[in-house]
């Protein structure tokens, strides 16, 4: 058997409300599509297609085109679906097959897809000359490398972002989260969170669902300054809140960039105001007190960081004991990077962290363009040995 080259893609988010999904369209589709083409096999890594903001045929037809496009690419090779938070009903034929059987999910598991088999059939025929399969939730791309979407973690996660809020509250719930031993745990406490969210963007306005999202992602991304995480102390600046036209602000991908300094004085003051109204030390405390968490009340950019790979750090000693890397995409931040510190990215188990970012342009990061660490366009490369590689194939 000849070398193997694996691709691997995470966070596309396609279909997005606030059309911050770079590769729906123009260059930074054909970007994705030229940086996979040299591949032997492609991994799309969870959150392919944003099934929370829309309707389930209109998310799965605004993903058309990438996966179109994909599929000619990837022709007469394997590409893998893995399923993520924001795209967890993919799985759902899988894991409603071993419910039946009485049958626990394990932690690597990979299925062929057929034409039946739900959302992913629908994906799968858009990509008729490639072998389709899907694995939930994670695989083994060598026998030392593991991959998953990584959106367990939200169980660990010591920030209190508003799904880790939740996913600390049906640990509680089904007393299993503190605990948590296995990749089927983890789906019985988060599995019907997620459910929750994807049934609720069958019916709800797309109003609703765009403040929802909007609210989330405030919550995660900004620290309580003002600053996006990663930016250095003392620049009190929003990193490109006020976007471009459609929230695209990459070259290709939506025309060109704008800025206002009031506007972002102003989005600043109201992400202060939404932040505290989640994260000051007193409810902080009151969710500890009710048994939600651990929860911390500092919410810089270096404890997002740092907390978020402590979390998968967690992860990995549940579903992948032994691998010497895990790769993970969820929280968008690419790595590690030059100028990381190994330590940070490395599980207690020893195993070294790779994440994949995305391919969504957040302004709220992007204050620094292509230098910022979340500009969207990573691309990770696995070889048949050797650690994997992180690259970023968009263009300032």
């Amino acid at each position: 058997m000849g070398r193997v080259r694996t691709a691997v893609v995470s966070d596309l988010h396609l279909g997005v409300l606030a059309a911050s999904d770079v590769a729906r369209e123009g260059k930074p589709l054909e970007a994705l599509a030229e940086a996979v083409a040299g591949a032997d096999r492609l991994v799309l890594l969870g959150d392919i297609v944003e099934l929370r903001e829309r309707p389930l045929a209109e998310a799965l037809e605004t993903a058309r085109p990438l996966l179109e496009a994909v599929g000619r690419a990837m022709a007469g090779r394997p590409v893998v679906l893995v399923p993520g938070n924001h795209d967890h009903a993919l799985a759902e034929p899988w894991l409603a097959r071993l419910r039946l059987n009485g049958e626990r999910l394990p932690s690597e598991a990979e299925w062929p897809v057929g034409a039946e088999d739900g959302p992913a059939g629908r994906m799968a025929a858009w990509m008729p000359d490639s072998e389709v399969t899907l694995a939930y939730p994670g695989l083994r791309l060598r026998p030392d490398v593991y991959a998953t979407h990584g959106h367990y973690l939200d169980l660990h996660l010591t920030v209190p972002r508003l799904e880790s809020i939740a996913a600390s509250a049906m640990g509680r719930l089904t007393k299993l989260g503190r605990t948590v031993e296995s990749a089927a745990d983890y789906e019985t406490i988060l599995g019907p969170m997620y459910a929750f969210y994807a049934g609720l963007a069958q019916g709800a306005s797309a109003r609703a669902l765009a403040r929802g999202s909007s609210f989330s992602r405030t919550v995660w991304k900004r620290a309580s300054d003002g600053r996006a995480p990663d930016m250095p102390p003392g620049d009190p600046a929003l990193a490109g809140a006020s976007g471009t036209a459609g929230g695209r602000g990459v070259t290709g991908a939506g025309g060109a960039r704008g800025s206002s300094a009031t506007r972002d004085r102003a989005t600043a003051a109201a992400t202060r105001f939404l932040l505290g109204r989640v994260t000051i030390p007193g409810a902080v405390a009151a969710l500890n007190a009710v048994g939600l968490g651990p929860f911390r009340a500092t919410l810089t950019g270096e404890e997002l960081r740092r907390s978020g790979l402590e979390a998968m750090g967690r992860v990995a000693g549940v579903l992948a004991p032994g691998a010497d890397h895990v790769i993970f995409g969820h929280t968008h931040r690419p790595g590690p990077l030059a100028a990381d510190d190994p330590g940070e990215w490395t599980a207690p188990s020893g195993a070294r962290l790779w994440n994949s970012g995305s391919w969504l342009h957040e302004g709220a990061f992007l204050r620094n363009g292509r230098d910022s660490p979340y500009w969207p366009g990573t691309v990770l490369t696995l070889e048949d040995d050797g650690p994997p590689r992180v690259e970023n194939v968009l263009p300032g």
